[in-house]
């Protein structure tokens, strides 16, 4: 772990460095009894997350080797015979992994082999539950009963109310397009427990029918929190999209309410559109009041 944390201070920056003290950090865990689970988290806090290249820097040196790029094209038509562009693309990717820390290639990088590799597996291997008996009584189960009601109601409770409350202090800003049934319906899917879920429950019951109760109530939460929250999101609509159109309700209301009938039909944004309001209003119809009031 030192050496890992050395590696970090002396800005060094090539994976294949904390792959190898990785490997030696999960040994020691392994040997020592430690579940060597805590090894692979406390690698990934001493990958270097910072980048040698800010985004400013990175979009003036690609310009710049785009444009070499371009010059060398005069070389010859076919790249594979063309140095300038070969030593141009060898520029570019070297920038490429400057802009991005060593943290973000490798997620990159494994980001495929967990996703379709390690996590289905360790779904296979510990996700084995004996449905046999009386499903009923199994879904009864005080251990079956917490764990439900911790993904399917914690979970929500949890992301709304803190959601809600940095919002509330102004450390955070809803983002663009998502309103409260966005981050409720994302709280109700957070309850979706499997990998994690189960291997906190092997660790803390063991085998034994209390992990088989546990492996149980996952499963059903899943369920619940999947749909619940998948019905949430299919209603939802972009905030943004929602408050123009509210908006122009109301304008049109209230404009509509000052017309003549013959305009009264016209929307706000169309009204004197062949003339300014100094030199149109009479003809469309609409009176300096409520253009004002507008």
């Amino acid at each position: 772990m030192g050496a890992l944390v050395v590696a970090n201070r002396l800005h060094v920056r090539h994976p294949i460095s904390y792959a190898l003290l990785g490997l030696g950090l999960w040994v020691a865990f392994l040997e020592s009894g430690v579940h060597a689970t805590i090894a692979g988290v406390l690698l990934a806090l001493t990958i270097p997350a910072r980048t040698r290249m800010d985004s400013d820097g990175f979009l003036r040196r690609g310009r710049e080797i785009l444009d070499e790029f371009d010059r060398a094209g005069e070389e010859g038509p076919h790249i594979l015979s063309n140095e300038g562009q070969q030593a141009a693309v060898g520029e570019l990717e070297a920038a490429c992994e400057r802009v991005q820390s060593p943290m973000q290639r490798l997620e990159h990088a494994l980001h495929p082999w967990v996703a379709f590799g390690i996590v289905p597996l360790f779904a296979l291997a510990n996700a084995g539950v004996a449905l046999g008996g009386d499903i009923g009584e199994a879904l009864t189960q005080p251990v079956t009963l917490g764990i439900v009601a911790g993904l399917v109601v914690g979970k929500q409770v949890g992301v709304l109310l803190f959601a809600w409350g940095v919002v509330r202090l102004r450390l955070a800003d809803l983002p663009e397009d998502v309103g409260w049934r966005h981050i409720y319906g994302a709280g109700l899917l957070a309850g979706i427990g499997f990998t994690m879920s189960l291997f906190i429950g092997s660790l803390a019951f063991g085998e034994g029918p209390l992990l088989d109760a546990a492996k149980t109530g996952i499963l059903a939460a899943s369920l619940i929190a999947g749909a619940a929250g998948w019905l949430v999101l299919r209603s939802a609509r972009p905030a943004s999209r929602r408050a123009p159109e509210a908006s122009l309700r109301r304008i049109g209301g209230s404009v509509g309410a000052t017309l003549p009938p013959r305009a009264a039909h016209v929307l706000p944004e169309k009204l004197c559109s062949e003339g300014g309001p100094d030199d149109g209003q009479e003809d469309c119809g609409v009176s300096p009041a409520a253009v004002t009031r507008v």
